[in-house]
């Protein structure tokens, strides 16, 4: 009889058990998306009093508000947490300890001695003076420029009798700051100095950053000053200088007054990342040495013809997925993660899991999350406050169209000739699979799709713009003319080395 009555009680314990943990599992989750979506910490404290999370839901803000910052460490940092995610990188580590021992030994055989110029990097990171002297000026005038002309605007509009044409007076100024300041100042300094590949990258990627966080920082505090005198404020909220000065560092496009805090400063955190920001430097080096400059340096003794085309596009995805993989890392997460860390700055979720994407809409949410947010707030929302959400697809096509026309201007720029490679993949390939590899795309069937042709676009922009470098350092053209700059060189260019 006891038997009997132990075996009815079990499946009411269990049913009691089961009970329990969901309810378990559902506070859990309930309490993860509140400490997501909520105001952050200071720290990247795990745990939260209930006390606190019932605040945090009274302070979370609506989408229209803008965007939340919370502090929370980047993906990478809590994957290599994981050994088995920490062996791929070892596997990286080995691959490139291979294309050093590659290149010595090939140096070693042809040279008799061992060969450790890295002329490569010399030439790529040339007139570095320039650049030194060019980057100071630019953010000079980028910290100084547009926070005086706002606080002058601020100071005295709320008294104004001609507040229009005090804001647009204003306005023009700074528009002509970030046009000619900002704009062809340094397209004029990369063009005539003839800056080699990476010492442009560094001048035309800072121009373009500063012109991002100057419109950022406009953007979010006229509207404050406005309302603040609609509602007759009497005080105008004018943010400090070094609340700009900080916003100027921080690894983020989109101001605010305050971001949520480290309690201290890692520098051996600091010193790691700086190291793989260098190592991926030598490792983009060895790619070019054993993978591109081998494949392209003759490529101009061959016709052009379809063959040639699609043999050069496919040896070629293997170095452009490798160089893929490097920006990524080097910049997106060591680059931007160090100078978080020595700025304190706790939001650290500069991308996303992009490489687990089913469809192509969430890719360019997820990949460059730091862009993806400026383009968000400040072009696609601001065209659909402009024009209406009726427009909602003309908004979207005019983010591809702003990306895709920064992107191919800033390479060709620092290139030094114009050949849309990267602007016809946005426009035409990326708006396709953005529409055809869409959200209801699921399962890893897409994103096996998804990878594939990424695989391609590297191949492709790596075999096409070497080509037509090596055109033009093999057929240079006397005094050309325009039409010789937008013209593609490498169709036409036939050189015999002897």
């Amino acid at each position: 009889m006891q038997l009997i009555a132990e075996a009815e009680l079990k499946p009411a314990f269990m049913k009691e058990v089961d009970s329990h943990f969901t309810e378990f599992v559902d506070s859990l989750i309930e309490k993860s998306v509140i400490l997501e979506s909520s105001t952050p910490a200071s720290t990247f404290s795990t745990a939260s009093s209930e006390k606190d999370l019932n605040k945090n839901r009274g302070l979370r803000a609506p989408p229209e508000h803008g965007k939340i910052f919370t502090a929370r460490r980047s993906l990478l940092d809590e994957l290599f947490e994981l050994s088995h995610i920490r062996t791929i990188y070892h596997m990286f580590i080995a691959l490139l300890i291979i294309f050093i021992l590659s290149t010595v030994v090939v140096d070693f055989i042809d040279e008799g001695r061992l060969v450790l110029d890295f002329d490569l990097l010399v030439f790529a990171f040339g007139k570095s003076t320039v650049v030194a002297c060019t980057w100071p000026c630019m953010f000079l005038g980028t910290f100084i420029i547009p926070y005086g002309l706002f606080h002058q605007w601020a100071q005295g509009y709320s008294n104004s009798s001609h507040q229009a044409v005090r804001s647009f007076f204003y306005g023009m100024l700074f528009m002509l700051f970030q046009v000619i300041g900002l704009g062809i100042g340094p397209v004029y300094v990369a063009v005539a100095y003839a800056l080699p590949p990476a010492s442009g990258f560094i001048v035309m990627l800072e121009q373009v950053r500063l012109i991002m966080k100057g419109h950022s920082f406009i953007r979010e505090n006229v509207p404050r000053v406005l309302s603040s005198v609609k509602e007759k404020s009497s005080t105008v909220p004018v943010p400090r200088i070094t609340q700009y000065l900080y916003f100027l560092f921080a690894p983020t496009l989109i101001y605010r007054d305050s971001y949520p805090r480290t309690p201290r400063i890692r520098w051996s955190y600091v010193a790691t990342k700086f190291a793989q920001v260098l190592g991926s430097l030598f490792y983009s080096y060895y790619i070019f040495v054993r993978l591109c400059i081998p494949q392209f340096r003759n490529i101009s003794q061959e016709p052009f013809n379809l063959r040639a085309l699609v043999l050069c596009i496919f040896n070629s995805i293997l170095p452009g997925i490798l160089m893929y993989f490097l920006i990524f890392f080097a910049f997106l997460h060591c680059w931007l993660n160090a100078f978080a860390e020595m700025l304190r700055f706790a939001d650290r979720m500069f991308y996303q899991d992009w490489w687990n994407s089913t469809s192509y809409a969430n890719y360019y949410r997820t990949w460059n999350v730091v862009v993806h947010d400026w383009l968000y707030y400040y072009a696609y929302r601001d065209i659909l406050w402009l024009f209406g959400k009726k427009f909602k697809a003309a908004a979207m096509l005019s983010v591809f169209a702003i990306s895709a026309a920064v992107h191919e201007y800033v390479l060709a720029v620092c290139f030094g000739y114009f050949y849309p490679v990267l602007f016809c993949l946005f426009m035409c390939f990326g708006m396709v699979f953005n529409f055809i590899l869409n959200d209801r795309r699921k399962g890893p069937f897409w994103n096996v799709i998804m990878w594939t042709s990424l695989f391609l676009g590297q191949g492709v922009i790596i075999c096409l713009y070497s080509q037509e470098w090596y055109a033009h350092q093999y057929c240079p053209i006397k005094n050309p003319t325009f039409l010789d700059y937008m013209k593609p060189r490498s169709w036409t260019c036939r050189h015999v080395q002897i």
